[in-house]
């Protein structure tokens, strides 16, 4: 009695279990991106998303309960969850999707700092603070996340020491993040040291 190929050992203990895996990377990836679109109120993107998400889960569910006495499926289920969540950071990582608020506060000069963060074209506001242990400078700036490690590394650069926070901003009343990706006026009115 001659099987196919579809009923084969081979196809049932090596290849549907790779189909799986690769069905829960794409929906776990997917998954990912909606929560993302979502919580930046992307309202067109996310129901596209949760569309192909699901219909891919349901595709690999029912081939795994047509499957229930293969224990390699119970590998590649849960083995395609964990590599789909990898996946789907590295994908958001790479789109760098929406703006981030920095504020940079520091107690030495920051002159330097500012003075170069303009220079490349990035909007920034500067204010004296007083801090606990006396005066210190707050610098705010909205950029575009793609210009992020830019940005870090030139805090870095001239001012290592200076403490900054990084926030993920929803909702920004005007497009105008920083000069070389918008030709408009800037968002912020510059303050000088």
């Amino acid at each position: 009695m001659e099987t196919t190929f579809f009923a084969s050992p081979w196809f049932n203990y090596a290849i549907l279990p790779l189909l799986i895996i690769i069905a829960r990377i794409c929906d776990v990836s997917l998954n990912t991106l909606r929560i993302i679109y979502l919580s930046k109120g992307y309202k067109l993107v996310v129901p596209i998303l949760g569309f192909f998400e699901v219909l891919i889960w349901l595709l690999a569910v029912t081939r795994i309960f047509a499957n229930l006495n293969n224990w390699v499926m119970f590998i590649a289920y849960p083995l395609g969850f964990a590599l789909g969540n990898f996946v789907g950071m590295r994908i958001e990582e790479r789109l760098a999707i929406g703006v981030e608020l920095i504020r940079i506060i520091t107690r030495k000069d920051a002159g330097d700092l500012i003075a170069a963060l303009r220079q490349k074209g990035f909007s920034v506001t500067a204010i004296r603070a007083e801090g606990s242990m006396g005066e210190v400078g707050v610098i705010y700036s909205i950029i575009n996340r793609k210009n992020l490690h830019e940005y870090v590394e030139m805090i870095k650069e001239f001012n290592p020491n200076a403490f900054y926070t990084i926030e993920d901003v929803r909702f920004v009343s005007h497009h105008l993040l920083d000069t070389r990706t918008h030709d408009s006026a800037r968002m912020f009115t510059n303050v000088g040291n």
